[in-house]
């Protein structure tokens, strides 16, 4: 047991002497394939009748703690930690099971986890916190974490430098819910546009679109001229579109022309370009409080790419930096995978 983890105090009692005795602590039982869990919870007082079941899980011994002045339990604990820890968007039991809260999501949206704060949390020896990948999505009463102590007793001022850690950043944990704009697509390239090739990006996005229930209501076709889209672009902005997304034209050809069409269009903090592949050449602007997202050609060849880790940070509201761009080169290699389990893998997850 570490140094500054409590050792419990009390007594241990044989079986056999143990009728009347309070238990302080869930007795767990294991049986393979069928259960686990608690055969008796804290506070039950022992009666002639548990002795065989008890024995029969291996008690030969009950310990009845005298928890000292400046100790915990560790359902004490574990309730102090698990407040400390939820920020908004999370909730809890308030009833801990074998010394153990988990949090969970009180609605739909995106997970955050400040993962500097959780690691600093878990570096206090006796006190421990697992979570999900911080930018997870998650549904309304879906796991997020859980928490607890690793001894039985534990001194307070243990608990309180966990707690501490965790309320300085207001909860470590917390669920933004995301938005459903109307979004307006610019579909980019004059080989599109002059009806020489057919368009594949509409279908992609609508689709992804849609999945987080944004309607798509104006859909446009631009040639590769920057006045162009600049215009078009402006126009969707003054009929109150709330995103636009537009395809294509964002490599280094001199006809690639989107990204100076989004900046002639007013965009004052463009970012260009990310560490993730597919979608390298990604953009990332905003225009009069509109998010810009810019999609390269990768976006139809690719079932999973940059747009997929980007489109929930935009609608959670979130204005990403080139850091926040920065950080997604960890976990931001797609591996094509022949069966495509986005986002049961690792892409876009981070340590």
């Amino acid at each position: 047991m570490c140094d500054t983890a409590a050792k419990p105090y009390g007594r241990l009692i044989p079986l056999n002497q143990s009728v009347g005795t309070v238990l302080a602590h869930d007795v767990t039982e294991i049986r393979a394939g069928e259960f686990k869990g608690a055969a008796f919870k804290k506070g039950h007082m022992i009666t002639e009748s548990d002795l065989p079941h008890l024995a029969r899980l291996g008690k030969r011994y009950l310990y009845a703690l005298e928890i000292a002045p400046g100790m915990m339990h560790e359902d004490e604990a574990a309730l102090a930690l698990a407040k400390a820890l939820a920020g908004p968007g999370i909730t809890y039991s308030p009833e801990p099971s074998e010394g153990k809260i988990n949090l969970v999501a009180a609605h739909d949206g995106l997970l955050k986890v400040d993962v500097k704060a959780l690691t600093q949390f878990n570096l206090v020896e006796g006190i421990m916190c697992a979570s999900r990948h911080t930018n997870s999505l998650v549904q309304a009463g879906q796991l997020v974490s859980g928490t607890r102590v690793i001894p039985l007793v534990i001194a307070r001022d243990v608990v309180a430098k966990g707690v501490s850690i965790a309320e300085s950043v207001g909860g470590i944990f917390s669920v933004k819910r995301l938005a459903r704009p109307e979004t307006g697509l610019v579909i980019t390239g004059s080989e599109i546009y002059e009806g020489l090739i057919q368009d594949k990006f509409v279908q992609v996005l609508k689709g992804k679109l849609q999945s987080f229930n944004c309607s798509v209501v104006n859909v446009v076709y631009a040639p590769d001229d920057v006045d162009f889209i600049a215009r078009t672009i402006r126009e969707l902005i003054l009929g109150g579109i709330g995103l636009i997304v537009v395809t294509g034209g964002l490599s280094i050809d001199p006809d690639d022309v989107t990204r100076m069409g989004v900046k002639k269009a007013g965009a004052r903090e463009l970012l260009y370009g990310s560490p993730v592949l597919p979608g390298a050449m990604a953009l990332v602007a905003e225009i009069d409080s509109v998010p810009i997202l810019g999609l390269p050609a990768c976006g139809v060849y690719y079932k999973t790419t940059v747009f997929d880790l980007l489109l929930p940070r935009i609608l959670a509201g979130e204005k990403l930096t080139r850091v926040d761009l920065a950080s997604l080169s960890h976990g931001g290699l797609c591996l094509n995978c022949e069966i495509c389990r986005f986002p049961l893998c690792p892409f876009g997850k981070a340590t």
